[in-house]
């Protein structure tokens, strides 16, 4: 079975004194929108996967969520921010954090590589009703 579709317990370590290869991490995964943790501080996870088309739109409205894209380029459409509706465009090597309570939905014309950190537990589609984009927690790789 892939690593993609395949849960992984949590590591004893969870990825705490020891190098991690992001892109490597990333490589190991099939299929896009599929989020998979590779380590934890406190009550954060950090999370990788690759994006491709459109997702839905969403919101946490407990917490905020970092986008870092590693590889590719992400475009993030916004609902209700404090600066109003739009949309802005991450490359490689730049990150967005999106606030809690704003409605949001990633879109990638090309496969991006990406470097998600959140707390523990969140819901990869948000708030509301799940849907085939909805991925399991807690899966790691």
């Amino acid at each position: 079975m892939s690593a993609s579709t395949h849960s992984q317990a949590s590591p004893a370590a969870r990825g705490k004194c020891e190098a991690i290869d992001l892109l490597g991490k990333v490589s190991l995964i099939d299929g896009h929108w599929q989020q998979r943790v590779i380590a934890e501080m406190n009550d954060y996870q950090f999370k990788v996967a690759k994006l491709l088309g459109e997702f839905v739109w969403h919101q946490h409205s407990d917490t905020d969520e970092t986008f870092i894209v590693l590889d590719g380029e992400l475009r993030i459409d916004f609902r209700g921010s404090p600066q109003g509706d739009g949309s802005i465009v991450l490359r490689a090597g730049q990150m967005a954090v999106v606030p809690k309570g704003v409605e949001h939905k990633p879109w990638a014309q090309g496969e991006v590589k990406l470097l998600l950190i959140e707390p523990r537990g969140v819901v990869n589609t948000g708030d509301g009703a799940t849907s085939e984009r909805t991925v399991a927690n807690d899966q790691w790789i």
